[in-house]
């Protein structure tokens, strides 16, 4: 079957040159198992030696080639030309709510130190003793967190959300998913270093539960249903000072 060729339009933004970002447009070739990322290597291949963007694993594991697709926060690797065969042309641009840094390159700095903040590891109730046998989980104590440790930290989430982009302070939906991870592994002894942030302003109660965050996780990680469940416990966490505080 002959191939059939797909228009892309690709903002570019070289900044030694470019006094503003501005858009190219390029044509390719595609056959049905086509991604966006294969468009994007073949423009940089044979049209634009020049262009910038991420890419690493090509199985939607590491998050790099995460940008705009006509508008909606996608992976490249693991979205398909075929899949807008009923549009003229496909826009790729970088990931909203994030500085550009070249191209479809942002800079999600902002978002790596927010996740940090939450301390997204295991932080053992005793530390000289080792996470070895004695640490063994059950299928019941996994299934508390599994869903949420499925997050890449591809920025997906962070470029849907309504409340980041008008607040920078607001930590962000993937934060709040991989605390209330941690804090739900029975292994971790951390929950109270980080409930200092659920509780704030900034962490669970600055989220409006829109749910843009949900709808375009590539790997349906379900962030608002996490914020939702860390609000409930950061409001038992409140109920329960208060009354002690109170005795």
């Amino acid at each position: 079957m002959e191939n059939k060729k797909k228009k892309f339009k690709i903002l570019r933004y070289r900044p030694e040159t470019d006094d503003a970002p501005h858009y190219e447009t390029y044509e390719v070739s595609y056959r049905h198992e086509t991604s966006i990322l294969d468009a994007l290597n073949e423009i940089r291949d044979t049209q634009a030696p020049d262009l910038s963007y991420r890419s690493s694993c090509r199985m939607a594991v590491c998050g790099s080639c995460a940008m705009m697709i006509n508008g909606v926060p996608h992976l490249a690797c693991k979205t398909f030309v075929r899949d807008y065969e009923k549009v003229d042309i496909i826009t790729l641009e970088p990931l909203e709510n994030f500085p550009i840094e070249r191209d479809l390159v942002c800079d999600i700095s902002d978002m790596v130190e927010k996740i940090e903040r939450v301390k997204p590891y295991i932080i053992p109730i005793d530390k000289a003793k080792p996470l070895t046998e004695d640490f063994v989980q059950s299928p019941r104590q996994l299934e508390k967190y599994r869903q949420f440790a499925q997050c890449i930290n591809c920025g997906c989430c962070y470029a849907a959300c309504p409340q980041y982009k008008l607040n920078k302070e607001f930590i962000g939906p993937a934060a709040l998913t991989l605390l209330y991870r941690y804090n739900h592994d029975n292994r971790d002894a951390g929950t109270p270093q980080r409930l200092e942030i659920l509780n704030q302003d900034s962490g669970a109660w600055g989220c409006t539960m829109v749910g843009y965050c949900s709808d375009v996780c590539p790997k349906l990680v379900d962030p608002t249903s996490a914020i939702q469940l860390g609000k409930g416990a950061s409001a038992f966490d409140y109920i329960k000072h208060f009354f002690k505080k109170n005795k």
